[in-house]
């Protein structure tokens, strides 16, 4: 990783200065990341995003005195480490194989809904699939995926607009009963 790294760089000074924070700072940027992830291999994989997001600012970096880029480096560790985190949450998915529970009636209509709620962006589908197809309140689904349920409202009612859009695109038209 270092060796990446260095080539990114354009001075030998600023790759002296990159030598020596990584030396001194690498234990502990993935000690941080593993803390917080509790696996090496995503520890591992945060460790070298902060080096990497460290030679992203290394103008502001490369501006600190000694003594403050400990706690600057550890900082990004732990930023990334939690952008991991994150990602991993706004990602988990149904397995493809994942069959839902299904009306006997308009089973197409229904296979053809659920296949709308699964074509949407990854944070408006996963609260859909909960809130239409597992019929799982608002409250649940926050209290799942560690959301506010202010949260889990708005995306349930902007999810909807956007099926709702999709469907009229293709000429299904909605009566209000």
């Amino acid at each position: 990783m270092l060796a990446i790294c260095l080539a990114m760089l354009e001075t030998e000074q600023d790759q002296r200065r990159f030598t020596r924070l990584f030396e001194a700072h690498e234990k502990k940027i993935y000690a941080v990341a593993l803390h917080i992830l509790g696996d090496q291999a995503r520890a591992e994989d945060a460790a070298q995003q902060t080096w990497l997001q460290l030679l992203r600012n290394w103008e502001r970096v490369s501006a600190l005195p000694w003594k403050e880029t400990e706690g600057y480096a550890v900082t990004a560790a732990k930023n990334c480490a939690l952008d991991i985190l994150r990602a991993e949450r706004r990602t988990t998915a149904f397995p493809e194989d994942w069959d839902p529970p299904a009306q006997e009636e308009h089973q197409e209509e229904y296979d053809y809904l659920v296949s709308l709620i699964r074509s949407l962006p990854e944070n408006y589908r996963r609260i859909l699939e909960l809130k239409c197809v597992e019929e799982q309140t608002n409250k649940e689904i926050a209290r799942r995926l560690g959301i506010k349920e202010s949260t889990v409202a708005v995306r349930v009612m902007r999810g909807r607009i956007m099926l709702k859009e999709r469907l009229e695109k293709e000429g299904y038209t909605y009566e209000a009963v």
